[in-house]
């Protein structure tokens, strides 16, 4: 996630002092700008090594005391209930961007160049650990992704708490991946209320023309759609989605 959208985020969803919460934090963006906001933070991450990079992006980025707004928890996103007991019910809001749905991987074109893969193998889908919801696909990632925002909404306080989710579509094989349908679906099964949809433009405007700084693979991805025929374009923004937690029924005597 761009630092500058998920400041905008904390800052618009989550009150003064609040408390934020991000079930798959990966190197801390979240935390770091709730931090500098001045908001507690707490991070989820199931990779040891963006755990620890997420402490040292903390450590460096931010003052003494506001470091210590945030911290990081060595574990999984889709077992909320066991890794954050201490705030269930009371967390103000829930950042998060899950995995898209498609391969990530930390390019060295260096190494690409003298013949070794595009992304080294440890780097592939965040992590080695192939139980990460980066290498998940089809129904098991929508299995995965439906525990980590049922866990989410049990995190929420039921007296306005927020869950916002930065998602994007993508292709594979050819097809779109509608991520921003799926995870309105999968949050309105966990009980939450749809609230919002914004679009995170992720291109210049100039003369009335967007211009998009596409990556090489959705640029191969967009010219193999369209030597087939298909009237595909370059994707260039992320969908906000914002979704609120009902109050809970008071019941009535009649």
């Amino acid at each position: 996630m761009l630092p500058a959208l998920a400041r905008r985020l904390v800052a618009d969803y989550c009150p003064p002092g609040g408390l934020v919460a991000d079930p798959m934090c990966g190197i801390g963006t979240t935390l770091v700008e709730a931090a500098t906001l001045d908001r507690r933070a707490i991070g989820i991450e199931l990779d040891a090594r963006w755990v620890a990079l997420a402490h040292a992006n903390l450590t460096h980025a931010l003052p003494a005391e506001q470091a210590a707004l945030a911290e990081v928890r060595h574990g999984d996103g889709r077992r909320l209930p066991d890794l954050l007991a201490d705030v269930a019910g009371r967390v103000d809001l829930v950042v998060t961007s899950p995995p898209y749905l498609c391969d990530a991987g930390v390019i060295d074109k260096p190494g690409w160049r003298a013949g070794h893969p595009m992304c080294p193998r440890d780097t592939l889908n965040y992590s080695s650990d192939p139980a990460n919801l980066g290498h998940a696909r089809g129904q098991t990632w929508r299995s995965g992704i439906a525990e980590v925002l049922a866990g989410c909404a049990w995190l929420l306080r039921s007296d306005g708490g927020l869950l916002v989710t930065v998602t994007k579509n993508t292709r594979r094989q050819g097809r779109l991946n509608d991520l921003a349908a799926t995870t309105v679906r999968l949050a309105e099964q966990a009980g939450l209320g749809y609230l919002q949809h914004i679009v995170a433009l992720h291109a210049a405007v100039r003369d009335g023309r967007l211009v998009a700084r596409p990556s090489f693979w959705q640029l191969t991805q967009t010219r193999q759609a369209r030597a087939r025929g298909e009237p595909a374009h370059l994707v260039v923004h992320e969908d906000v989605l914002v979704f609120a937690k009902p109050a809970a029924s008071l019941g009535s005597d009649g």
